[in-house]
């Protein structure tokens, strides 16, 4: 896939591996998302590596690198010291590097997952760091998420619903929150999942190899 490599400080266009943004509102579910997602893509045999972003500190990379499911030399982490989005994008330099520098050391990476920080509705990311990129919200942030129209519901590849578990004990109707979902998206893809017994992550997973990995 084409995007900006930084190569001698220039922006470039390379042939690299598919790179996929994960972002929504803190407390979301994004880091618990990546953790589902890195055994499922590894059983399918993708290889894989995973860059975390924090707005000073490195604690969802650490908690990935501590979780077993991946070799920690594979988990790099962008502090952004700004608000989140900022890094993802208005000026994604700091991650592109990063995922340029993952790739340089492990070579046969097909796949680098990049989680943002916690952020708000407003959060997108860049085409010139991502090639897919998802939008996570949770049934307890209220099911009018998807009626605020925001653009990181809006203008996402994929729409994940998470914590769907939670919906009868936070008075949520979720039938009426998907159905606005998808009413807001059009035909842009809505999933639903539940990170704690990981519901729902095969068809995020059979999504990425359509519409990313394997797609002609």
């Amino acid at each position: 896939m084409s995007r900006l490599s930084l190569n001698n400080g220039l922006a470039q266009p390379r042939i690299a591996a598919a790179r996929v943004g994960i972002g929504g509102p803190v407390g979301s579910g994004k880091t618990a998302l990546v953790e589902c997602l890195i055994p499922a893509l590894t059983a399918r045999g993708i290889d894989i590596a995973v860059i975390t972003n924090d707005l000073v500190t490195a604690e969802d990379a650490e908690r990935i690198r501590r979780s077993g499911l991946i070799d920690p030399a594979r988990v790099s982490a962008v502090e952004a010291g700004a608000c989140p989005h900022t890094v993802i994008r208005e000026d994604p330099t700091l991650n592109i590097e990063a995922a340029d520098e993952l790739e340089r050391r492990f070579p046969g990476v097909e796949l680098i997952l990049l989680e943002s920080g916690g952020d708000n509705l407003a959060s997108t990311f860049s085409r010139d760091l991502t090639d897919f990129w998802m939008f996570v919200i949770d049934v307890a942030g209220g099911d009018d998420i998807p009626r605020k129209r925001g653009p990181g519901v809006i203008r996402a590849d994929l729409l994940v619903i998470n914590k769907v578990d939670l919906a009868p004990h936070v008075g949520v109707n979720l039938e009426c929150m998907h159905r606005d979902a998808l009413n807001v998206r059009g035909d842009r893809p809505v999933l639903l999942t539940n990170c704690r017994r990981g519901d729902g992550i095969e068809s995020i997973v059979g999504l990425l190899e359509r519409e990313v990995l394997f797609k002609t």
